[in-house]
């Protein structure tokens, strides 16, 4: 970590950024995130702001601090060139995100999730929602959705400067069983955050962690589905997993989450199963 740092308890933070950048990917914890950040924006007086749009550094502060927000993981060369911004970059297995985006696909209304809607040639004018709710198996959904919009967010996770010195990228389910709010402070180190700071990013981290049973404010009613880790263990049909691993194996690898393309057999050994689809 670069120059100046100071030490909150949770590890060596960098020296304070006035631009603190957060990105997610569809289907990738963005609700989350997004409570997270809107409370934690409230407790620090610091406006959060998307940059996104044919402008997007039109939308970015000249002075003072901002909470930058992208939910499809693309921040401009403008921000990365920028001495002053520090980065957050939440991943999600994306076996799962293609689980959760099938079945949030089949019924997600137009606000928001525009495309979905649209008629297309290519489906003989069909639009993707439609195209989803007329196939009849779930690994007919699920090899579409895979090939569609699953495509487009891994090309989005793939894009990231991971090896970009004011950056940090940290996984879902890393966070998931971050009871004590230590691993999301430790990922929010590009930022530079006071200890106070961090303490209170902590605190409603926890409040708002979807782990949290007893008054958390993320609810299914805002879209999040279960939550649940490794979903693709009991859920991911056999002949599914096998060509995903074929098309995208190494990006699990690049990822971090498999060492090797053997998880399949692996798969198949522990006993899982295909399950009836929960998304028709």
């Amino acid at each position: 970590m670069s120059v100046a740092q100071q030490d909150t308890g949770f590890g060596r933070h960098a020296a304070p950024k006035r631009l603190l950048c957060l990105a997610t990917y569809h289907k990738g914890g963005t609700i989350w995130m997004k409570h997270v950040i809107a409370a934690l924006s409230k407790a620090l007086d610091i406006p959060w702001v998307g940059v996104w749009g044919a402008d997007p550094m039109a939308r970015v502060p000249k002075t003072g601090r901002a909470i930058l927000v992208n939910w499809h993981g693309t921040f401009p060369k403008q921000l990365w060139d920028d001495a002053d911004a520090g980065f957050v970059n939440v991943i999600r297995d994306p076996r799962d995100i293609l689980l959760s985006g099938c079945q949030y696909h089949h019924s997600a209304g137009p606000a928001g999730e525009a495309f979905l809607h649209i008629p297309r040639a290519d489906l003989g004018g069909l639009t993707y929602q439609q195209t989803l709710q007329n196939m009849q198996s779930l690994s007919a959904k699920l090899l579409f959705e895979m090939h569609e919009k699953h495509a487009q967010t891994l090309r989005e996770m793939v894009a990231w400067p991971s090896d970009h010195p004011r950056q940090t990228r940290v996984k879902y389910e890393t966070l998931m069983g971050d009871v004590e709010g230590r691993a999301f402070v430790q990922a929010l180190t590009p930022w530079g955050l006071s200890a106070d700071e961090a303490e209170m990013a902590r605190l409603i981290f926890m409040q708002y962690s979807l782990f949290n049973r007893n008054g958390g404010a993320v609810t299914r009613k805002s879209h999040v589905q279960t939550g649940k880790t490794t979903r693709w263990r009991d859920e991911l049909p056999m002949p599914v997993a096998g060509i995903y691993a074929a098309e995208f194996g190494d990006i699990l690898i690049s990822l971090g989450y498999e060492k090797e393309n053997t998880w399949v057999q692996h798969l198949a050994v522990s006993g899982a199963k295909p399950v009836k689809s929960t998304v028709r």
